[in-house]
C-alpha cells in the first residue's frame, strides 16, 4: 500500500508533484481559502489526479473550511474531507482533525484554539485502534520547531504516546520535513515549503514497510 502525503500548498498545488499511489492525504493550508472558490479551485486539482482515494484535512490558513464546518464536507466532490471523523480504507483506519494551538499574531488561525482544556478536548475525541493520524499542528518537540520555538500542542503528544498510531501525519511548520520514528510511531511532517521558496514534492510512503519511498530535502 502506498501514500502519498503533503500539507501547505498555499495555492502552489498546481506545481506540487505529486506521485501515484493508493492514497492521497493531505493534511491542510491548500490556499487562503477566504472563498468557495478557492475549495473549489483545490477540488478540481484534486480531481485531475488519479489516486483511488483522497484524503483531505484542513489547516490554519483554510478558513473558508472553518466559517461552516457543517457545510464544509459538501465542498469536496473529488475527495473525503475529515473533521474530527475517521474512514476505513483496505483495512486502515485514518483519522483527521485540522485543530492546532493559536499561532501567533502574524498568523491565520482558522481552526485554532488556546492550548490546554479546548484542544485537549479535540484529542479526546480520537478513537483507539487509529493506525494513521492525520492533523494540521505537530505534535510537541517533533518536527515543530520554527527557529528558537516549538509551536506543537503537548496535549496531542500525550494522545499520541497513548493511541499508539503507526503514523502520525501533519504540516504546518515549513521549516521541518521528514520521518522520525518515536516507539511504535512514526511522525511525519509533510509540509512541501523548502528553503527560499523551493517546493518539494509529495512525500510517498510504504504503509507496510513503513520506508519513504520518494523524499525531497529543503
Amino acid at each position: 500500500m502506498k501514500i502519498a502525503l503533503f500539507s501547505d500548498t498555499h495555492a502552489s498545488h498546481g506545481r506540487i508533484k505529486i506521485p501515484d499511489a493508493d492514497i492521497l492525504i493531505f493534511a491542510g493550508d491548500m490556499t487562503h481559502c477566504r472563498t468557495a472558490r478557492d475549495v473549489s479551485d483545490f477540488n478540481r486539482f484534486l480531481g485531475r489526479l488519479p489516486h483511488t482515494y483522497k484524503i483531505v484535512v484542513g489547516g490554519n490558513h483554510d478558513h473558508r473550511l472553518a466559517r461552516d464546518t457543517e457545510k464544509a464536507k459538501a465542498l469536496f466532490s473529488e475527495a473525503l474531507y475529515l473533521l474530527d471523523d475517521f474512514v476505513v480504507i483496505s483495512g486502515i483506519t485514518i483519522y483527521g482533525a485540522p485543530w492546532q494551538p493559536l499561532f501567533n499574531d502574524r498568523a491565520c488561525d482558522a481552526f485554532a484554539l488556546p492550548r490546554g482544556k479546548a484542544l485537549k478536548e479535540k484529542w479526546d475525541m480520537i478513537p483507539p485502534g487509529v493506525d494513521i493520524l492525520v492533523t494540521h499542528t505537530p505534535p510537541a518537540g517533533i518536527l515543530d520547531q520554527d527557529g528558537p520555538v516549538s509551536h506543537g500542542c503537548s496535549d496531542l503528544t500525550a494522545a499520541v504516546a497513548a493511541l499508539k498510531p503507526r503514523y502520525h501525519i501533519f504540516g504546518h511548520i515549513h521549516s521541518h520535513h521528514g520521518m522520525v520514528k518515536i516507539g511504535p510511531t512514526s511522525y511525519i511532517n509533510c509540509n512541501v515549503q523548502g528553503k527560499n521558496g523551493a517546493l518539494r514534492p509529495a512525500v510517498l510512503l510504504d504503509y507496510n514497510s513503513g520506508e519513504l519511498l520518494e523524499n525531497s530535502s529543503s
